[in-house]
C-alpha cells in the first residue's frame, strides 16, 4: 500500500479546486453539527453537575407561619428523601440603591442534606446585625454592590456583610442567624426538598403533593421547581439548537453530493489515467484506496477544522448561558468532538465509495480504451425534440445538456434542492421572527408616550411632574387629536416561593389599546387579577388559574392568572389600578401611553401637554431588542454559506461538463458559435436545473420552517399564533423559485466563461 499515499497526495494536489470545494463544504457543515450537538447535549449538564454538587433543592417552599406550625412541616416531610428547614423567612425592604428587597432566611450554618451553600468569600454569619449575601463567584467585583465587611441597611436595621455565598437552588437573597431572623418577626417558613424520583414535572408535583399532605392549601404560599430553573437557564442555547441542527445536516447533505459528485466526475475523466495505474500494478483495491484518500484528505482536514471553530462557538454560547449557575467555563462534550471527527470524514468516504467502486471494477483495457466522453446516443431523443423547437440553438443545445450524464445532473439537481430549501427556510424564519418580535415588544402600537418623571429634580433627570396624577391624565387626553390613554406605574415584587423580584406594571385607562396580543384567558376587570407571558408561566411552572402571591413594602397580596399574552419578558407582570390600591395605594402613575387619530401632529400633542405641566417628558418608543436582529443574522450567514457550497456544486459539475466536452466545443465554434453563445449554452443547461430545484425545494423549506419554528418557540418558552407560521404569500414563491436559478447560474457562469474562451487551436492541440 507504500504507493497508494504518493498517488491519493498527488491526485489532491492536482485537483485543487475539487480539494477547495470539499475542504470548506466539510468545514462549515461541522461547524454547524458540532455547535448544534453541543448546545443540546450540554444545555442542562452544567445546572444538573452544579445542582448534584451541592445538592440543590428540587422544591422550594414557602409557608405561612399562622397556618401551619415547624412540627407539622417536619411531620409532612418525612416523605421527601432529603429535607432542610424549617427557616424562618421574611422579605426585607432595602434602603438605599442596591435592590428593592432581600428574600431573607434564618440559617445556623450553610451546611445540611439539601441545598448546601458554597461560602465562597468571608465565613458564614454566628451573631446579631451580621448577614450572608448570595452572589455568584463569577460576580466577584459587581460595581455598586456591597462589599465585605460593608453594611446594609435592610428592614430598617443595619448588617455588616460577613461572607458571600452561592446557593444553586436561588433558595434565598441572604442569610442571618435563626436567632435574628426571629427578632425581625418571620413572617413565613422555608421548606427545601429532594425525592427519590423528580425528573418530570409529574414527580416534583408528586412529591409536593406528599410533602404537604395534611397541611392545609392556604398555608402554602409558593413554590419553585428546579425543572424551572432549568429551563430558565436552557432557554437560550435550545432557543439556537433546531434551526442550527436543520442547517448542519442541509450542509453536510450538500457536503455528500458533492463529494460523490467530484469521485464519480474523477473516476470518467480519469478512465485513461485508472487503466494506467492498473497496468503499472496497483490492484483493484489499491485503485479504490486511492480514489478514497482523493477525498477523505480534505475531508478530514475540513472535519477538523469544523470542530476547532465549532468548539470556539458552543463554548462561548454555553459559559454565557451557564455562568449564573456558577459552572465556571463550559465546554462541548468529548464525545460530540469524537463522533464529529470520525462520523463526518466517515460519511463523505461513504459517499465516495459508489463511484469508487466503479474505477476498482474496471480493467486495465477497459479503462484505457474507454474515452471521457458520454456514450453515444445519451440524451439524442431530447436534443432532437428540442431543436425542432423555435428555442436559439444555443438555448436548445444547453437545455439538452444535462440529459448527457444524468447521474451527474440528480446529484447536481439534489445540492440545488437542498439550497433552495434552505433559502426558504431562512425567509420564512427571518419573517416569523420579525412579525413576532414586532408583536411582542409593541412596535409602532403607542404614537406617543409622556413620562411624569421623578417627583422631584435630579441630576440629569426630568424636572418631575409639577401636577397630580388625575391633573396630568385630564391633561393628556384633553390634548387635540388624542383617541386613546392608558397611564401605567411600575412596582418592584416578590412572587412569594422565588428569590428574585418581578415588574408589576399597573394599568388603568385604555390599556386594551396598547397593542398587547391576547393568546388565551382574558384581562382582568378586578382586583386580584394579573396576566403573564408564555415564559413567566414555564419558568415558575405555573398556568392559567393559578394563584400566586405577590409582596412588596411589607405587604402581601395573592392574585389569580386570568390571562396570556404576547411579550418577551419572564420576569414582568401585568395587573390593573385596583390591585395597585391592595398594596401601594398613594402611588402614582410615571407613564402615559397615547394614541391618536390619523394625521395627527404629534408635536402639536406634546406642545398642548407640556402646557399645562411642563414636567411631563416624551418618553422613548418601543423597542424591538436585538435577540431576533442576532438570530436572523444567523440564518442570513448560514444561508449564504448553504446557497455558496450548492453553487460550488454547480461550479464543479460544469467544469467536468467542460472539460469532457472541449472537442463538441470547439466543433460549434468552428462552424460559427460564439463564445456569448457558448456561454448562453453552459448556463442554460443549469438554469433550466435551477428551475426545477426550486420547485422541488420550496415545499421541503416550508415543511423545514413548521417544523423549526414550534420548536425554536419551544426552547425559547414562548408562543407563537398560528398566524405567524403562514408567511409564505403567492408572490414570494416565485421569488424564491429565482433563488434556484440564481444558485445554478451563479455556480456555472465562471466554468462558462473560461470554456467560452478555449481557442479551436488549443482544442485540436489538446486532441
Amino acid at each position: 500500500m507504500s504507493a497508494v499515499w504518493p498517488v491519493a497526495r498527488a491526485a489532491v494536489r492536482r485537483r485543487r479546486v475539487q480539494t477547495v470545494v470539499i475542504s470548506v463544504v466539510v468545514l462549515l457543515s461541522t461547524t454547524m453539527i458540532v455547535v448544534a450537538l453541543g448546545l443540546l447535549a450540554a444545555s442542562s449538564g452544567p445546572f444538573d453537575q452544579a445542582y448534584a454538587k451541592q445538592s440543590g433543592a428540587q422544591l422550594t417552599a414557602s409557608y405561612d407561619r399562622s397556618k401551619v406550625t415547624d412540627a407539622q412541616l417536619t411531620q409532612a416531610a418525612k416523605s421527601a428523601a432529603a429535607v432542610a428547614g424549617p427557616f424562618a423567612q421574611k422579605t426585607l425592604e432595602l434602603g438605599g440603591p442596591m435592590a428593592d428587597s432581600l428574600d431573607t432566611v434564618g440559617r445556623a450554618d450553610p451546611g445540611g442534606a439539601v441545598d448546601r451553600l458554597n461560602v465562597w468569600q468571608g465565613r458564614w454569619a454566628t451573631k446579631t446585625g451580621e448577614i450572608v449575601l448570595n452572589r455568584n463567584p463569577t460576580d466577584k467585583n459587581r460595581r455598586g454592590a456591597p462589599q465585605l465587611n460593608g453594611t446594609i441597611t435592610a428592614g430598617g436595621q443595619t448588617f455588616t456583610v460577613v461572607g458571600f455565598a452561592y446557593s444553586v437552588s436561588q433558595s434565598a437573597d441572604a442569610w442571618v442567624t435563626p436567632e435574628q431572623l426571629n427578632a425581625l418577626r418571620p413572617t413565613s417558613t422555608q421548606m427545601l426538598y429532594r425525592f427519590t424520583h423528580a425528573d418530570t414535572n409529574a414527580e416534583v408535583t408528586a412529591g409536593q403533593e406528599a410533602v404537604t399532605q395534611g397541611i392545609p392549601s392556604s398555608a402554602v404560599i409558593g413554590t419553585q421547581s428546579y425543572l424551572a430553573l432549568r429551563a430558565q437557564v436552557a432557554a437560550q442555547p435550545n432557543t439556537f439548537v433546531p434551526f442550527l441542527m436543520v442547517f448542519g445536516w442541509l450542509g453536510l447533505a450538500v457536503a455528500v453530493l458533492i463529494v460523490a459528485n467530484v469521485v464519480s466526475g474523477a473516476v470518467v475523466a480519469g478512465f485513461k489515467h485508472i487503466g494506467i495505474l492498473k497496468a503499472l500494478g496497483f490492484t483493484p483495491t489499491q485503485v479504490l484506496t486511492v480514489y478514497l484518500g482523493m477525498v477523505s484528505i480534505p475531508a478530514v482536514i475540513g472535519c477538523a477544522g469544523g470542530v476547532v471553530l465549532g468548539n470556539v462557538l458552543a463554548t462561548s454560547l454555553l459559559t454565557k448561558a451557564f455562568e449564573n449557575y456558577g459552572a465556571g467555563a463550559t465546554s462541548v462534550p468529548v464525545w460530540v468532538d469524537v463522533a464529529s471527527l470520525l462520523g463526518v470524514p466517515g460519511l463523505v468516504a461513504l459517499s465516495a465509495l459508489v463511484p469508487a467502486l466503479r474505477a476498482r471494477s474496471l480493467s486495465a483495457s477497459q479503462a484505457i480504451s474507454a474515452g471521457s466522453a458520454p456514450r453515444a446516443g445519451r440524451g439524442l431523443r431530447v436534443q432532437r425534440w428540442l431543436s425542432g423547437t423555435r428555442l436559439p440553438r444555443s438555448t436548445s443545445l444547453g437545455l439538452g445538456l444535462p440529459f448527457a450524464r444524468p447521474g451527474r445532473t440528480a446529484l447536481t439537481l439534489a445540492a440545488i434542492v437542498l439550497g433552495v430549501t434552505s433559502v426558504t427556510l431562512a425567509v420564512g424564519l427571518g419573517k416569523s421572527l420579525t412579525t413576532y418580535q414586532t408583536a411582542a415588544s409593541r412596535v409602532n402600537a403607542v404614537d406617543l408616550t409622556m413620562f411624569a418623571g421623578p417627583t422631584g429634580p435630579g441630576p440629569g433627570a426630568p424636572p418631575g411632574a409639577k401636577l397630580s396624577d388625575t391633573e396630568d391624565e385630564a391633561a393628556v387626553r384633553s390634548a387635540p387629536g388624542v383617541s386613546s390613554v392608558a397611564a401605567s406605574t411600575d412596582l418592584p415584587m416578590r412572587v412569594a416561593g422565588a428569590q428574585t423580584d418581578v415588574r408589576v406594571s399597573f394599568y388603568r385607562g385604555d390599556f386594551q389599546q396598547l397593542g398587547f396580543l391576547m393568546l388565551e384567558g382574558r384581562w382582568f376587570d378586578g382586583p386580584g387579577q394579573v396576566v403573564v407571558s408564555e415564559r413567566f408561566l414555564q419558568q415558575r411552572g405555573l398556568k392559567l388559574g393559578d394563584t400566586i402571591t405577590l409582596q412588596a413594602q411589607g405587604k402581601s397580596v395573592r392574585v389569580q392568572i386570568v390571562g396570556k399574552a404576547m411579550y418577551n419578558s419572564g420576569d414582568e407582570v401585568l395587573s390593573n389600578w385596583s390591585t395597585l390600591a391592595l398594596v401601594a395605594p398613594k402611588q402614582r402613575a410615571n407613564l402615559y401611553e397615547i394614541n391618536v387619530k390619523p394625521g395627527t401632529d404629534l408635536d402639536a400633542v406634546v406642545k398642548a401637554v407640556q402646557a399645562k405641566d411642563s414636567g411631563l417628558a416624551e418618553g422613548e418608543g418601543q423597542d424591538a431588542g436585538t435577540f431576533v436582529a442576532v438570530v436572523v443574522a444567523t440564518v442570513v450567514l448560514l444561508t449564504l454559506m448553504l446557497g455558496t457550497v450548492a453553487a460550488l456544486g454547480v461550479f464543479n459539475t460544469v467544469v467536468l461538463n467542460t472539460r469532457e466536452r472541449r472537442r463538441d466545443l470547439g466543433m460549434l465554434k468552428s462552424i460559427g458559435m460564439t463564445p456569448a453563445q457558448v456561454t448562453v449554452m453552459v448556463v442554460t443547461s443549469m438554469s433550466a436545473l435551477g428551475v426545477v430545484g426550486g420547485l422541488l425545494g420550496i415545499p421541503l423549506g416550508v415543511i423545514a420552517h413548521r417544523l423549526v419554528v414550534p420548536a425554536m418557540a419551544k426552547g425559547a418558552q414562548i408562543e407563537l399564533p398560528a398566524f405567524m407560521l403562514h408567511v409564505y404569500p403567492v408572490a414570494l414563491l416565485v421569488l424564491l423559485v429565482l433563488a434556484g436559478v440564481v444558485i445554478a447560474a451563479a455556480g456555472a457562469y465562471f466554468p462558462a466563461r473560461t470554456a467560452a474562451r478555449t481557442t479551436i487551436a488549443q482544442v485540436l492541440h489538446n486532441e
